[in-house]
């Protein structure tokens, strides 16, 4: 097994405590890597590292056409090793080689993109209304940021969250997840690589409680962003709030998937197993409420579960897999009590509810794709996310209707609409309470489209202009003009 070390301030270095911990691949069921133990030590030495590097050292010395060019050459190298981080992330989460294998080969445009747009963050003059004065501002980075990282997409949440940072002029510390967190440390060497100077990135690895909770109260960090559940993001924002930290936050979903009467049946039924059962369910943007016009419930739910059951399951590296192990064994627990509550609260189920077995499926942590029909949105399986292979079925008549329990959530991260109405293409989104709405497909992302949650599903937005703003302060500047006597001293200006 690979013995990994931390990494600060440009180097790899043994954790202070000197204590590693397995990292478990889940198709095999048994550890493939030591990840260090980080401790509050680690922590310090890291915030210490990063504050040093961000205001005195070279990068606050960099112009940002500089800072934009080391980062354009990071996504370069990240284009290189895409495949070897693609099994890295495939070892430690147990996701499909090709799912993983298309995030790292789309993972550079991020580099590319917000390395493009750091010499572009003007401040502006401002046309002020009082005499002899000039006026403008400036926006300058907030300081140095705890990016806390999710297992399910591990480097694109480093992308997602630290890209936007360093073009902003921040120095970035990642806690990635207990469960997967090779990759970063492994990514953290392109880093140096492209230029950027020690320092400016670095990752502590650990468990939440411990390492994680020291980073995000820590006295030396400005700026949380954290990915995962809605119970942990309000703990985060909690611990945050205590020393006035920025926060942003991507959390939990239990996204509605709207068929209406008029959609085209294939794409929909193509567009609701993807939404499902693409990446195991194990994603915040999961379709798991798959909402069905009552006029064509029967014929697409035929139509669903024909291709359901097309599904391959087995070893994620293989190239027909579609769909891969349960990441961790907590996890898969969950997720087999969730369909153990469905069946409790009356839910009827079409197809799976149980473990999956067979030629190739190895580990235990295996669910075989489960439907659900006979929902109702006030039971659990409909308003908690399981985030597995489970989807609800809940059948509407109107339009109203389905608009209405679409929005009967907490959550507010991302919904899906089928139709060919123009008119309903344009009309629903406006009135769903969700920061993404895909019409006619599901589960299409882009480093320039603003990614982020309503309701419990988060705070701010990532990708897109809109990110990088998340990690700047504005400036005022004020300037007299003034010749001859001084005004009044006693009198506000």
């Amino acid at each position: 097994m690979k013995k990994y070390q931390l990494y600060i301030n440009g180097n790899y270095v043994d954790p202070a405590k000197g204590e590693w911990f397995d990292s478990i691949d889940p198709y095999r069921g048994e550890p493939w890597a030591k990840i260090p133990r980080g401790s509050a030590a680690d922590v310090d030495a890291a915030v210490k590292a990063a504050n040093e590097a961000m205001w005195r050292g070279p990068w606050s010395k960099m112009t940002a056409s500089a800072r934009g060019k080391a980062m354009h050459k990071l996504g370069d190298l990240v284009a290189a090793n895409a495949e070897r981080l693609a099994e890295i992330e495939v070892r430690d989460n147990g996701k499909l080689m090709a799912e993983m294998l298309g995030q790292l080969r789309y993972h550079p445009e991020w580099w590319w993109y917000f390395g493009g747009l750091a010499d572009k963050l003007e401040g502006s003059l401002v046309p002020i209304d009082k005499p002899d004065v000039f006026a403008y501002t400036t926006h300058e980075p907030v300081g140095v940021v705890a990016a806390l990282t999710a297992w399910n997409s591990p480097l694109l949440f480093v992308a997602w969250k630290c890209a936007a940072a360093l073009a902003a002029g921040c120095a970035v510390i990642v806690k990635p997840s207990e469960f997967t967190s090779a990759s970063t440390l492994e990514f953290a060497a392109l880093t140096k690589e492209a230029g950027i100077p020690d320092g400016i990135f670095n990752v502590v690895t650990g468990f939440g409680p411990e390492v994680g909770t020291d980073l995000i109260s820590h006295p030396g960090v400005a700026k949380i962003t954290f990915t995962g559940s809605d119970t942990t993001g309000a703990k985060v924002y909690e611990t945050g709030a205590r020393s006035l930290k920025r926060v942003s936050l991507e959390l939990g979903g239990k996204s509605p998937n709207i068929v209406f009467e008029d959609a085209d049946l294939g794409a929909a039924a193509a567009g609701a197993v993807s939404g499902i059962f693409a990446a195991t369910g194990q994603t915040c943007i999961a379709g798991s409420r798959l909402l069905v016009q009552k006029s064509i419930r029967e014929k697409f739910v035929e139509r669903l579960m024909e291709l359901a059951r097309s599904a391959k399951i087995g070893d994620p590296m293989a190239p027909d897999t579609n769909i891969g192990p349960i990441t961790t064994p907590a996890q898969y627990k969950k997720v087999l009590d969730y369909i153990d509550i469905a069946k409790a609260e009356g839910a009827r189920c079409l197809l799976g509810g149980k473990p999956a077995s067979g030629a190739g499926i190895t580990g235990g942590q295996f669910v075989e794709p489960t439907i659900f029909t006979d929902v109702v949105n006030t039971m659990r399986i409909a308003r908690e996310e399981v985030f597995g292979p489970v989807l609800s079925i809940i059948g509407f008549d109107t339009e109203e209707e389905a608009v209405r329990i679409a929005n009967d959530t907490i959550y507010g991260l991302a919904a899906g609409i089928w139709t060919s109405d123009l008119a309903r293409a344009v009309r629903i989104p406006k009135l769903l309470r969700a920061g993404t709405v895909w019409v006619n497909t599901y589960r299409a992302i882009s480093y320039m489209m603003p990614f982020g949650g309503m309701k419990h599903s988060g705070l701010g937005r990532e990708s897109g202009i809109d990110a990088v703003r998340e990690y700047l302060e504005t400036k005022s500047v004020w300037i007299s003009t003034a010749q001859g006597a001084p005004a009044n001293p006693f009198v506000m200006r």
